[in-house]
């Protein structure tokens, strides 16, 4: 099964929707397709949510839905997949660290998308004994800047791929479509998180998430702490496993963000508090709101955390 080639389709479609869409679409000097969702172009909704179905690789589907009263009725972007574990951890996981430069003008970004088992430039892909050598790669950077060649180059290189077999999609975090395609993490998270807790991934079956679709804001660090705090304390996930009860409740407990010590305060005031170092932050903190656990042989289900809509509704600027 190729993440890639499962999501070669969606990219077509998502490159020859772009007038309709409020793309931009550009090709890098060494040929590689370079689709902007919000840096020159506008972008949108539709944008996001069919870029959010890329990171995932083609194996899951993305909907925007309407929302929660508490939150004036902004919409929740719900995400959903057959195949959770190779969908949220070996495509939409923004795992991959591209930088290049220092100072003032380097460029720094975190890759997600499906390229990433192409490459396998992280651990990650031996613990997951999965890899993809479909002869197209898709990325997509939340970044507000082109990627400069020299880091094009390094994608080909380490894809072992023609820079024209490449396409990168760039969303940033101000953006629409780079809203949408962050909240739709919501399922991702918790299995990122469920993963460095230990629980086998092999029990988790299928599973579903969903968070509050925040304003996108013109601040980056607003922007940021928005997006972050739509899963942290709006964030809903069930996850269904063929486990152990005493497994499955042990995750129900221990998954939700507030089980994190940096719990409490919304995403951009911890950041401050750690001096912008994004890796201060205790990783546990990236997790849904809140969490159900069905576990399949015994028919039970176990819940743990809860949703903080009024901390959201301050957060988002209602």
């Amino acid at each position: 099964m190729s993440v890639n080639a499962l999501a070669a389709p969606r990219v077509a479609a998502l490159v020859a929707a772009a007038p309709q869409l409020r793309l931009g679409v550009t090709l890098s000097e060494q040929g590689a397709t370079i689709v902007d969702a919000g840096i020159a172009a506008r972008g949108g909704l539709e944008a996001g949510r069919r870029i959010a179905e890329i990171c995932m690789g083609g194996l899951g589907l993305v909907a925007l839905a309407p929302g929660d009263a508490a939150l004036s009725g902004l919409p929740e972007v719900h995400a959903h997949s057959a195949d959770p574990v190779i969908a949220c951890l070996a495509s939409q996981y923004a795992g991959w660290s591209l930088s290049h430069g220092e100072g003032k003008g380097a460029f720094q970004a975190l890759a997600s998308g499906p390229g990433r088992a192409i490459a396998r430039r992280e651990t990650l892909f031996e613990e997951l004994g999965y890899a993809d050598r479909s002869d197209r790669a898709a990325f997509v950077l939340e970044v507000d800047q082109v990627p400069p060649e020299p880091v094009i180059a390094k994608i080909a290189r380490d894809c072992a791929l023609a820079a024209d077999r490449i396409t990168i999609v760039l969303t940033p975090t101000r953006s629409l479509a780079g809203t949408v395609q962050v909240v739709a993490r919501a399922l991702e998270v918790a299995l990122h998180k469920a993963h460095a807790l230990g629980f086998a991934l092999e029990h988790i079956v299928d599973g579903t998430g969903a968070a509050p679709l925040p304003p996108p804001a013109p601040d980056f660090l607003a922007a940021m702490g928005r997006t972050n705090d739509a899963i942290l304390f709006g964030g809903r996930v069930t996850l269904y496993v063929d486990a152990a009860d005493t497994d499955a409740a042990r995750l129900a407990e221990r998954l939700p963000a507030s089980a994190s010590r940096d719990y409490g305060k919304p995403f951009a005031q911890v950041f401050k508090d750690y001096q912008f170092d994004f890796y201060k932050i205790d990783p546990m903190l990236f997790a849904p709101a809140e969490v159900t656990v069905c576990n399949l042989p015994s028919g039970k289900s176990f819940r743990g955390g809860k949703r903080d809509l009024a901390r959201l509704a301050e957060s988002f600027g209602i």
